[in-house]
């Protein structure tokens, strides 16, 4: 009798799990749809884009649209500054924030918890309070126009120090006891033992701070006045006109804008979600 038994459970888990399917299938259609739109409104004239009803398809494909960018917005001289400012930053938040973060976890001194908490006041402020201080700044120091003035406000963050710190808090004491008893320094414990083991967070943070980098508009905007000095994100907010808009040429540059971007993070998404999860940030 027992051989003829039939599982009850494993039709209704089935079931369970064809739903999820169809669900989550149906969130991830919904969220890439503006993308799938953005392609199309890419390849379409300017009057299909602005018809209405909205077409869901052009009638002939304008793939010149991407060619016409390059006349339109000097593409190239920005995707470099682009380039160069993320990983200024990157390099940056990766060495300051590690630092940082190691040390508020690992080593103890005076004072360590009331700086930590006024470091981590800094996410309750909106970044905009600061423009004005941080611009009087960069003008003082005659950085107007330049890399080290767009960039030197982004190379540190106290959401980087505190993700670098819920690393460095999850690792095992014994790790530095045995490392102190081998005769290594402070300085050597940190990067040949401790930042190799948070290599999931210096991943994440290294992520987090590409897409933050590459999609800064505000800073870039009042610092950069000219052309030569623009990122990409300051040269599609130039491509916007004062009463009209060339909306298959802006979709086509932010296309190739954000191309880049999207490649990287669909490489290393595995280490960003593993890196955000295991410092426990839900």
């Amino acid at each position: 009798m027992s051989s003829l038994a039939i599982p009850v459970g494993r039709p209704v888990k089935r079931g369970r799990h064809v739903l999820a399917h169809i669900v989550l299938g149906g969130g991830a259609l919904l969220m890439i749809m503006p993308l799938l739109y953005q392609v199309v409104m890419s390849i379409s004239t300017n009057e299909e884009v602005q018809s209405t009803p909205p077409i869901i398809w052009p009638s002939v494909i304008q793939w010149h649209n991407f060619a016409d960018v390059f006349t339109m917005m000097n593409f190239g001289s920005s995707l470099k500054v682009s380039i160069l400012i993320t990983v200024i930053r990157v390099v940056g938040q990766v060495v300051l924030c590690s630092l940082a973060g190691y040390a508020f976890a690992r080593m103890h001194f005076r004072g360590r918890g009331l700086i930590l908490a006024l470091i981590l006041s800094l996410l309750m402020v909106p970044g905009q309070l600061f423009l004005i201080p941080q611009f009087q700044i960069i003008q003082s120091l005659g950085w107007l126009n330049t890399i080290p003035g767009i960039v030197a406000p982004g190379i540190f963050s106290a959401f980087g120090v505190f993700l670098m710190r819920q690393f460095f808090m999850g690792l095992p004491d014994e790790l530095e006891d045995a490392a102190r008893m081998d005769g290594a320094n402070p300085f050597q414990i940190f990067t040949k033992i401790m930042l190799p083991l948070a290599a999931n967070g210096v991943w994440a943070l290294a992520i987090i701070t590409v897409l933050w980098s590459w999609n800064d508009l505000l800073w870039p905007l009042v610092i950069a006045s000219t052309q030569d000095a623009a990122p990409l994100s300051v040269g599609l907010a130039n491509l916007q006109g004062e009463h009209s808009n060339n909306y298959p040429i802006l979709m086509a540059a932010s296309i190739m804008a954000m191309a880049p971007i999207l490649v990287l993070f669909i490489a290393l998404q595995k280490k960003v979600m593993a890196g955000i999860g295991r410092s426990g940030l839900k």
